[in-house]
């Protein structure tokens, strides 16, 4: 959305909205798709890092893959989800929580 001039995803879909409470993640991120859509974008790749400690991702990427490749419509080489730890440090290394990274490259059609 930033890349668009679109803003961020809370101006979209702002917490503050009732109809978003416990709303589908990848119904939010077809919504994205059409606004990239509709400005004549397509994604070029996407690059994201999970860190977490526990559990361990690696037999869950595949699936994240097929999973999300499908949702934005794009070829499954196009897409690399990686999982790393925080080697115990900040609020991942305590586990009270995750962070996730996502690159992602648009290009005009």
């Amino acid at each position: 959305l930033g890349a668009l001039g679109e803003g961020d995803i809370g101006k979209h879909f702002p917490d503050t909205d009732e109809k978003f409470r416990g709303a589908d993640s990848k119904g939010l991120l077809v919504d994205v798709m059409e606004i990239l859509k509709k400005k004549n974008y397509e994604i070029n790749n996407v690059d994201v890092t999970v860190l977490l400690e526990r559990p361990k991702l690696r037999n869950h990427i595949g699936s994240m893959i097929e999973t999300l490749s499908g949702v934005m419509n794009i070829k499954k080489d196009k897409l690399s989800i990686k999982a790393t730890t925080t080697e115990g440090l900040g609020f991942v290394g305590r586990q009270e929580g995750v962070a996730a990274h996502c690159v992602t490259l648009i290009k005009k059609k």
